[in-house]
């Protein structure tokens, strides 16, 4: 009664086409299948306790659902929520107050977004939401980053409609622009402790987007700068990436002000042609001192995106390639996409218009390779994740004739091995009759022949020592006797 299908046979030019999940015990979630296609030794995703985090999207491609989704290395489903109109984006484990969290960005989106950050804990409990503050306003943070700093606050991104002389890139001279806004938000009390807006630094010149006819107005502004990523670097400063200048900007934190440009027509770095990026994403300072992105390469008729680390050299300011990471055959993912350093030292790149996620090692060894069918996932992460959520399992009885199963499913739970079904008169005294190791998000529990069922049927999730789950047990509505 579980159902999946995998994908179809399709070329890196085609998103296969497949049927969602779909689930007996949850019907309201019908997340994408995720189809595992290069999994080797070494690889970060299939130990125990390491997930693969995603947003899919795009309901126009095929997705039966948008929202969160958690999987594990079979591509299984852990977590699904369903977010119904909004998108969810950058879906990823974080430490806030000194406890592991569950964050993503919700709301309205397209290019562009307004919303807000949900941060969850280990019961999938909501602790607060997280925005943009004044000037912009509560509710218009963009979806592009959602990263929490080990101060307590969390940086943010927003656009905001601003009036520009576009007259140097064929526009009117009382147009306006997409101002690209930074800010870095202090997750308690709301407050806005630092701010960054482009246009105080950075001219409409620099930008590599063609301004189209009937663009640069207030009801159709120029999106000439398009920041989609911003991070730490170090305590002093960030690293903010620009798509459409294609330059990673250093911003000096006390002054607000920036320190430097990589990669665009105004690099203050002499970047190395094989280091060289074009409408990158997700630009961070590795320990090492290096730098990685996402070198989406899109319009430059490269064929390839990719990963890159560079060796950025601050004295001599140079640019080159340290690795890239790259698949196997060409993907060109004209959007969206991230590239993820994990502890071990592995490399995950997140694929974002293209519906892939990949490990590699630090030499660029493909290790790990996933497709999902739902269009598309901003980024993608790997990460460690244990929850047990406070609402409890969900349970389903199928009766098929004489014969009859409970389909059982705890979404978001991590800890549980195998499923116990249980009946009697009430709950206190039902005992066990059937017991099956968990398969995957639901598993099915069929009723041993001529049992006879009692007023409670139950289902009861159990870890791998046998004990029952704080929380785990769910009643099934009473059946008709059988016998």
């Amino acid at each position: 009664m579980r159902h999946r299908r995998a994908p179809t046979s399709a070329g890196e030019d085609e998103v296969a086409a497949a049927e969602p999940w779909t689930f007996v015990s949850r019907p309201d979630l019908t997340p994408p299948v995720v189809a595992v296609t290069t999994s080797e030794t070494g690889a970060t995703l299939g130990r125990d306790g390491m997930y693969a985090f995603l947003g899919p999207k795009d309901l126009d491609r095929g997705s039966a659902m948008q929202g969160a989704l958690i999987v594990d290395g079979e591509g299984e489903p852990v977590w699904v929520a369903n977010t119904g109109d909004d998108a969810a984006f950058d879906l990823r484990v974080q430490e806030y107050q000194g406890e592991p969290v569950l964050t993503y960005w919700v709301g309205q989106s397209g290019f562009h977004g307004s919303g807000e950050v949900v941060i969850l804990d280990d019961t999938y409990a909501e602790i607060t939401r997280v925005s943009t503050g004044e000037p912009i306003g509560a509710g218009n943070a963009d979806m592009h980053e959602t990263m929490i700093t080990d101060r307590g606050t969390m940086l943010l991104l927003a656009y905001v409609t601003a009036p520009a002389d576009l007259t140097e890139v064929g526009g009117p001279s009382d147009g306006y622009v997409l101002e690209g806004r930074v800010q870095e938000v202090d997750i308690a009390t709301g407050e806005v402790v630092f701010a960054w807006s482009s246009l105080d630094e950075v001219p409409v010149t620099e930008s590599r987007q063609v301004l189209d006819e009937g663009q640069g107005t207030r009801a159709e502004p120029y999106d000439y700068i398009h920041l989609n990523a911003v991070s730490q670097d170090g305590d002093d400063g960030f690293l903010v990436s620009a798509r459409n200048t294609s330059t990673v900007y250093r911003l000096d934190r006390s002054t607000a002000s920036v320190d430097w440009r990589l990669g665009g027509q105004r690099s203050d770095f002499t970047v190395d042609e094989d280091a060289r990026f074009a409408w990158q994403h997700d630009a961070q300072r590795r320990a090492d001192g290096t730098i990685t992105l996402f070198d989406n390469q899109s319009e430059d008729d490269a064929g390839w995106s990719r990963g890159l680390r560079l060796d950025v050299d601050e004295e001599a300011m140079t640019a080159s390639l340290v690795t890239q990471y790259a698949p196997e055959q060409e993907r060109l993912a004209a959007t969206q996409g991230n590239l993820q350093e994990l502890a071990g030292g592995n490399l995950v790149v997140g694929w974002g218009s293209r519906p892939f996620y990949s490990e590699f090692d630090r030499d660029g060894t493909l290790l790990y390779e996933a497709t999902f069918t739902a269009g598309t996932s901003y980024r993608a992460y790997v990460l460690p994740w244990s929850a047990t959520p406070a609402a409890p399992p969900d349970a389903q009885l199928v009766e098929d004739g004489s014969a009859a199963s409970v389909f059982a499913s705890w979404n978001g739970a991590t800890g549980v091995a195998s499923w116990q079904l249980v009946t009697g008169p009430d709950e206190a005294s039902a005992v066990e009759i059937a017991r099956a190791a968990r398969e995957g998000f639901e598993t099915e529990l069929p009723i041993p022949g001529g049992t006879t069922l009692g007023a409670y049927v139950g289902v009861r999730a159990m870890d791998a020592a046998g004990d029952v789950i704080g929380g785990g047990a769910a009643q099934i509505a009473a059946p008709e006797p059988m016998g």
